[in-house]
Formats: structure tokens, sequence, C-alpha cells
């Protein structure tokens, strides 16, 4: 699917959105300041069987990603035949809480990097390497070992002068009305979050799980697929992955869910 483009939605797609849409008219989207100050993981709308298989090392299948990631954690990449462990270490211990604290703005890479981002930089500038192009195993087996070793610590992300202006730019594009339907991502996910739309179960939207396995893809895939995704559905033009418009609202979405545990491999339907 070419970036920057509609694509079509199915019939069935189209009705149920705009029944939301019918259901969210008269409602003032609500800011996050006034929102629910205990977030709720996606994990919490998930069925049963959902949630025994993210909980179970043994069933959940992001773990192969994982797995995938500590090896390239581990091999030496790029003209300096460096690898990530020759600067880092073990990554259980000098990576522990990293992912919690992103995207954040590097002002030696000169803007806002999420945990992908910071990847990339490193194999540009310390292993000469090729930089990985997102949806690549390699980039999300990494980009899950990473986020994995913070598991069970709060989202934290960091506000200070570099990053707040890039919040305020996810902010404003959470509440944009987009696309043919006519929704911003507030209408679902503050203001419908816990309803149906057709056989799911809208979520709050949060992030803390990704990469996850969606059992829909049959793969782990990033957070700006499925932010992608919902450009889709709303029918609007979707950015590249790895936009300035996603990295803000990436961004954003983070202090929406600061407290929440990082869940990485997380698993959703």
């Amino acid at each position: 699917m070419p970036d920057r483009k509609m694509s079509f939605v199915p019939r069935y797609t189209v009705q149920a959105l705009m029944t939301l849409l019918l259901t969210t008219s008269g409602i003032v989207a609500m800011s996050a300041e006034s929102a629910a100050t205990a977030p709720r993981s996606g994990i919490d709308y998930a069925s049963a069987d959902i949630r025994a298989m993210q909980t179970d090392d043994f069933a959940n299948p992001g773990m192969l990603w994982v797995a995938r990631g500590e090896k390239l954690w581990n091999a030496p990449a790029g003209r300096s035949e460096k690898s990530c462990a020759t600067c880092h270490g073990d990554a259980t211990s000098t990576m522990k809480g990293v992912a919690a604290r992103y995207p954040r703005v590097d002002t030696a890479a000169g803007g806002l990097l999420n945990v992908e981002g910071r990847i990339n930089h490193c194999r540009e500038r310390q292993q000469h390497a090729e930089p990985l192009r997102y949806e690549t195993e390699e980039l999300l087996a990494l980009t899950a070992y990473l986020a994995h070793q913070s598991r069970g610590l709060p989202v934290q992300p960091v506000i200070d002068e570099f990053n707040r202006p890039h919040v305020e730019r996810g902010r404003a594009g959470y509440y944009r009305r987009q696309g043919q339907m006519n929704l911003a991502c507030s209408h679902c996910h503050e203001n419908n979050a816990g309803r149906k739309l057709l056989t799911d179960t809208i979520s709050e939207g949060h992030g803390n799980a990704y990469p996850v396995y969606r059992l829909e893809w049959q793969a782990v895939g990033s957070l700006h697929r499925r932010l992608r995704a919902c450009y889709f559905g709303v029918r609007a033009e979707q950015p590249a992955a790895g936009a300035a418009e996603l990295l803000d609202l990436e961004l954003y979405l983070a202090t929406r869910s600061r407290g929440l545990p990082i869940e990485t491999p997380g698993v959703r339907r």
C-alpha cells in the first residue's frame, strides 16, 4: 500500500464507523487532563484467552521476536563490526527502563526519536551500518528486545523544553478530525472506550505494549503500523511510518499512558 494514499475501506467498516460517528456527534471530546486519572491498558479490554497468551512467555508468539532481537543485539553489524553489546553491554541491565522514556528529542540526532529511531541512529553513527526500514523483521526484533527489558516498569515520558513542542503537536493531532469519516482519535479512544465496534472492544489507545503480536496480522508490528491502520479506518491520508506526525502522536500517547506498565511484547486481537 503506497504511503500518503487513501485506500478502499470495506463497506462493513465504513458502516460501523458511521454508527460510531453518530453516537459521538453530540459529545465534546475530552482532553487528556480531564480523562480518567488511572489509564487502562488495552489488555484490560481483551478476552481472557488473549490475556493468558500475553502473560505466558511460552505461549506469547511475540517472544520469538524478542529472542531474535537478543541475537541481533550481540551480532556485529556494519563496517565497524561492532555489536550493540560492544557499546552497551548486557541489555538486561543497561537497557532496563530505557524504552519507558521514549520518544524523546536527541539534540545530537537533530530531532525526536522513538526506540526505532534510536536503534537506527546508533547503527548509522556507531556501527556504520545502513538504517533498518520500519516493519522489517530485524528492526521489529531489536525494538521488541529493547522494550522487553523495561517490561513491568511504568511509562515515564520526558517532558522538557525539547519534548514539549512535540507533545503539543501530537495532542493537536489526537483531537483533530480527519479523513472522510471526520473522526478524531479521541472519538474512539476517549469518548467510546469500552464500547463495541463490530466484534472488537474499543480500548483507550495506549501504546505501552508495542511492538505487539496481533492475531489479525499473524506477526509482530510497530505502533506506527497500528496508527496508520487507524488513518486507513477513517479514510484519511496515511503518513509514512516514522513520519514526524506519527512521532509527535506517539509521544503524546506516551503522556496519556503515563504510569501504565510496559508490556512488550503485547498480544492483541
